[in-house]
């Protein structure tokens, strides 16, 4: 079983509602177990036309699917929650975002995904859940710990405690 980080936001909508079901939804399949979560995080929109604040949370999971069949899981769960990619735009609101951060420490990029998740080191909203659940892990590409990232941050202050866990 691999050790899977996935990132969890919501800017539409029911937020915090969107990603408590999504979780669900996960931790209750066959191929997925909830191993646990972090506390949700409010953000400023991150290089994003929209005014709409994001409610942020990372959930760690163990899983039997290869990347590819999570990524489908993922994209089949951000669906039944309402997600319409077609009228979204590429950043603009959306009721459910499960970006896969880690996998292990697999390196993969190619058209359809890439882990990491490239932009996971330059996000206080990924990277501050991150801290919660593993601040030692190491970054398989960039070989830093999640606390040295975040401590290279520009705006680490950008996140904002919402006080809740998933």
């Amino acid at each position: 079983m691999a050790i899977v980080y996935l990132s969890l936001g919501s800017n539409k909508g029911d937020r915090i509602g969107y990603i408590q079901q999504a979780t669900s939804i996960l931790d209750g399949l066959d191929d997925v177990s909830l191993v646990r979560t972090s506390a949700f995080y409010e953000s400023e929109p991150w290089h994003t036309d929209t005014k709409n604040w994001f409610v942020n949370a990372m959930i760690e999971i163990k899983t039997s699917l290869n990347p590819y069949q999570l990524l489908k899981t993922c994209q089949k769960v951000e669906d039944q929650l309402g997600r319409d990619r077609e009228n979204e735009g590429h950043y603009g609101d959306r009721t459910l975002d499960i970006d896969i951060s880690f996998y292990d420490d697999l390196i993969l990029n190619d058209e359809d995904l890439i882990i990491p998740h490239k932009f996971f080191h330059e996000r206080a909203f990924t990277l501050v859940p991150m801290l919660e659940l593993a601040p030692d892990f190491v970054h398989p590409t960039l070989k830093k710990t999640m606390m040295q990232l975040y401590q290279e941050l520009e705006n680490p202050e950008m996140v904002f405690l919402y006080g809740t866990r998933v």
